[in-house]
């Protein structure tokens, strides 16, 4: 293969992995401040759940990349959306992760009462969410539904950047998808561990999802404009 042919589709690769590092690790934290704000003996099984939903809702999305990306308009949807993250992720790193919990860190989370016990070290977003749930009186519930909700979001986040960084190299797409899934499942909880304790791939991987949401914008555009016959 021609080095010409074969640097597009590294650069492509090498985007596609930190992408992947950065959203595993992005979707643990959620799980495991989710499962830090409800009590003891129930966190495992909502870590469970989270990462299931976060698998499977990645297998979902993988699956159907084809059609989405049929969607006119759906890349440019989908790069204002990774700039809403990357907004989100550059206050989180700015943050230096003060509100950072993953999975295994949750189960040795102190307990957390109904009526409002000690915190401890679980973080203010967690401890809003074991309030709302115990509310309502179904505090395991209430997390993982808050999981699945921003698995959904997330999800999309991961496969859509994951596209537009692979753009014509199919191949890249497909390991850059199950890359995401394998992650997710085997090495979300160390990845976090990684990202709180090496914030600079944090830095790196928000300037590549960056890149990818600009570029994304870009061509989306010009395809919704293409469609509509304003360019010729």
């Amino acid at each position: 293969m021609d080095s010409l042919d074969l640097w597009p589709q590294l650069v492509a690769l090498g985007q596609v992995v930190a992408i992947d590092l950065v959203l595993a690790g992005d979707n643990a934290i959620v799980v495991g401040m989710a499962a830090a704000a409800v009590p003891l003996a129930q966190r495992r099984k909502v870590i469970f759940w989270g990462i299931a939903a976060a698998i499977g809702l990645r297998i979902f999305f993988a699956l159907i990349t084809a059609q989405l990306l049929a969607i006119i308009g759906l890349t440019l949807a989908g790069g204002v959306l990774l700039l809403w993250v990357c907004w989100k992720m550059f206050r989180e790193l700015r943050s230096h992760g003060t509100d950072e919990i993953a999975p295994d860190e949750a189960m040795d989370a102190p307990d957390i009462s109904p009526a409002g016990g000690p915190g401890g070290g679980v973080s203010g977003a967690a401890m809003g969410t074991a309030a709302a749930a115990a509310a309502g009186g179904a505090t395991v519930g209430a997390a993982i539904w808050q999981i699945v909700v921003a698995d959904v979001s997330m999800s999309l986040d991961n496969v859509l950047a994951v596209a537009g960084a692979a753009k014509d190299h199919p191949t890249i797409l497909v390991i850059g998808l199950i890359l995401s899934v394998v992650l997710m499942g085997a090495a979300a909880n160390m990845i976090a561990h990684l990202l709180h304790k090496h914030r600079w791939i944090g830095w790196v991987g928000l300037l590549i999802i960056t890149y990818v949401a600009i570029d994304m914008i870009w061509r989306g555009s010009r395809e919704v404009l293409r469609h509509t016959a304003w360019i010729l």
